[in-house]
């Protein structure tokens, strides 16, 4: 099982948008995958559910418990003043340690509205991951620029970025 995690609680957001569309790409594979929302996260999660609350809040023990079965992890990483969402290393924070997702291979996707397409937050994810364990995939995509190719209907209007998705899921698929 392949687990996308859409890296921000925004509602709607780009990230979850681009995890929809390397579901689509997935799929055609034939993986199985789940995707993990961020913005499925309760909101008062860093206050009820981490440190002396762990494993106390049922809804935030659904999404650790879907990070956890993954075989394979995505994630759809936006650029949030040049490093991850906070809301993503508080997601990740939360995870039991050591464990959760140690082992396990990731795939990173950077997006960013400007023109680095999330390099130095795919960096600090790297990092982060590294030190959990997590066995990262040395192609790292970055969607610079995304707004102009990211439609409203959710499609993808850039062939070098659907092949760049493409690619990097049948390296994970195959690893």
């Amino acid at each position: 099982m392949i687990t996308i995690i859409a890296g921000t609680n925004r509602p709607a957001s780009r990230a979850r948008r681009i995890a929809n569309i390397y579901a689509a790409l997935l799929e055609e594979m034939g993986a199985d995958y789940q995707i993990l929302d961020l913005a499925d996260l309760p909101g008062d999660f860093t206050i009820s559910a981490l440190y002396d609350n762990t494993g106390k809040h049922e809804a935030f023990n659904k999404l650790v418990r879907q990070a956890e079965s993954a075989d394979k992890l995505v994630f759809i990483v936006p650029e949030y003043n040049c490093s991850i969402p906070g809301v993503l290393k508080s997601f990740i924070d939360g995870l039991p340690y050591p464990g959760g997702i140690r082992g396990k291979k990731a795939a990173l996707v950077g997006l960013s509205a400007g023109t680095q397409g999330g390099l130095l937050a795919l960096s600090h994810l790297t990092d982060i991951l590294m030190y959990l364990g997590t066995l990262v995939l040395p192609s790292r995509v970055r969607l610079p620029s995304l707004d102009q190719y990211l439609l409203s209907n959710g499609e993808l209007d850039n062939s070098l970025y659907l092949q760049l998705l493409k690619d990097q899921a049948e390296q994970l698929v195959a690893s």
